[in-house]
């Protein structure tokens, strides 16, 4: 079975995780309940799970599987609880299936499953890489007002901080007074992490990019409520209805408890800067779609002068903890340090000094002057 997934440079890679078979969908959809009929009609490019469509005699469902040192049945069942949280307050996202056992994260053989329903709606940007722009300024308006009705769903969900820094996005070392230290009493429990920054200069990184912006950033966050987020809001997890509005919201992975311009930044972060192309200079970015996120969700969730200094200033860092998360991953689950380094070097220090450049300057004024 051919099947290729992104890679990090904008490639097409060999996965890190065996494609699913038939015969493992049709196992799993058994244990939900299902009875499945023909193979995948589609797989996922996404590189850090297994997922694909499959048919069941029921209709097409959504079917995701997870290596268990990166989603334990708890950490799933955490994202979970918080998609059942939005939909019971009405935001359009697809069910998630319970198995037999009555539990949405089912089990098996080292690997976690979860099923979802199919999303409604067109599914435009899901073979687009992460941190491809937005192609429709109609799209970044409808994405934004989503995101602002994601968060008024969410207000009120209460529940502890996720059970892992693996592949999730997260506020900790942004909020906290020393970030060095913070990151430092958190190795004991990741020794994967532990093990990478051990011999590199990491102190002296953080010194050097980090720290500068975050003294700017930390005492406007400091005090700033937390509250659960998507944390994820790339289009590629956008369905779309004809007329430009989002029909669906999919893929939780990322969600943990940061706060709403925390979401924001990372929409902007995700739609608005061709990560991938920074040698075309300015063209590489996108600053009406920026905008276009910003008004569409002001238009729900109005911001203040302070707000859109905030997200200013979160923005060049909003990054930092996921791909912390991603470096540990690397290192200690899929053994690749190569890929490890791009996580460490390109995204982690890359995007943060990119944020000095002359081509970031007009996105970040957009963004504190709102126009």
């Amino acid at each position: 079975m051919s099947h290729r997934v992104h890679g990090l440079a904008d490639d097409d890679v060999a996965p890190d995780w065996p494609a699913l078979t038939h015969e493992e969908i049709a196992q799993v959809l058994a244990a939900f309940g299902f009875t499945a009929t023909d193979a995948a009609t589609w797989r996922s490019p996404r590189p850090l799970s297994a997922a694909a469509l499959a048919s069941t005699t029921d209709g097409v469902v959504f079917v995701k599987r997870h290596h268990r040192n990166v989603r334990s049945p708890e950490s799933l069942r955490e994202e979970h609880r918080f998609i059942a949280h939005l939909r019971a307050h009405d935001m359009p996202i697809p069910r998630v299936f319970e198995d037999r056992a009555g539990d949405t994260a089912h089990a098996s053989d080292g690997w976690v499953y979860e099923v979802h329903a199919r999303a409604r709606g067109a599914d435009l940007y899901r073979e687009a890489i992460s941190w491809s722009p937005l192609r429709r300024l109609d799209h970044a308006r409808a994405a934004g007002a989503m995101l602002a009705r994601l968060h008024r769903a969410a207000e009120h969900y209460r529940a502890a901080q996720r059970s892992t820094h693996i592949l999730v996005a997260r506020d900790d070392l942004l909020r906290a007074d020393d970030p060095i230290a913070t990151l430092e009493r958190q190795l004991d429990e990741r020794p994967g992490l532990a093990a990478y920054l051990d011999p590199r200069p990491w102190r002296e990184d953080f010194a050097r990019w980090i720290l500068p912006r975050h003294a700017r950033l930390q005492p406007l966050l400091r005090d700033r409520p937390r509250a659960w987020a998507h944390n994820d809001w790339h289009a590629s997890n956008l369905c779309w209805s004809d007329d430009g509005r989002v029909a669906e919201v999919v893929d939780f992975g990322l969600c943990s408890p940061t706060g709403a311009l925390f979401d924001l930044a990372t929409a902007i972060e995700r739609n608005a800067i061709a990560w991938l192309e920074l040698a075309r200079g300015a063209d590489a970015v996108f600053v009406d779609s920026a905008r276009a996120l910003i008004d569409g969700y002001a238009a729900i969730a109005p911001l203040t002068d302070d707000d859109r200094r905030a997200l200013a200033e979160l923005l060049p860092l909003v990054h930092v903890e996921f791909a912390l998360s991603e470096v540990e991953y690397f290192q200690a689950v899929t053994g690749s340090t190569a890929n490890a380094d791009v996580a460490y070097d390109t995204f982690l220090l890359g995007h943060t000094r990119w944020f000095d450049s002359a081509h970031a300057q007009p996105l970040l004024d957009a963004i504190r002057r709102g126009a």
